[in-house]
């Protein structure tokens, strides 16, 4: 067995913490997808995301907006229009997800 999984402060992890934010089948494909067309459109958004589905994406758009990740800007239009982009602290973990990514080329 693991020793992580003994470890007292496992709730308290910071590493756990932001696993929890960003953990999740669609989060880091929205948060990538967002960094690269910032701001973009819900609709633009679900397309670039081939599978996820409407509740699951609108779930996840509220989360990361809960967290901070990302920024929903609605215009008073007719129809509604709705903008997403990064934020500041979500802009501090894209070299971390990049940096994740080319880990991941080599295991």
């Amino acid at each position: 067995m693991n020793a992580h999984y003994d470890c007292p402060c496992l709730e308290k992890c910071p590493l756990n913490r932001a696993m929890d934010i960003i953990g999740g089948k669609w989060k880091i494909q929205i948060l990538c997808s967002i960094d690269k067309e910032s701001p973009i459109r819900y609709n633009q958004l679900r397309r670039k995301l081939d599978g996820v589905s409407n509740t699951v994406l609108a779930k996840a758009l509220k989360e990361l907006e809960r967290d901070g990740l990302i920024e929903r800007k609605e215009y008073s239009e007719v129809p509604i229009r709705v903008e997403y982009s990064i934020t500041n602290k979500s802009a501090s973990l894209m070299p971390i997800l990049e940096d994740l990514s080319k880990w991941g080329e080599y295991i």
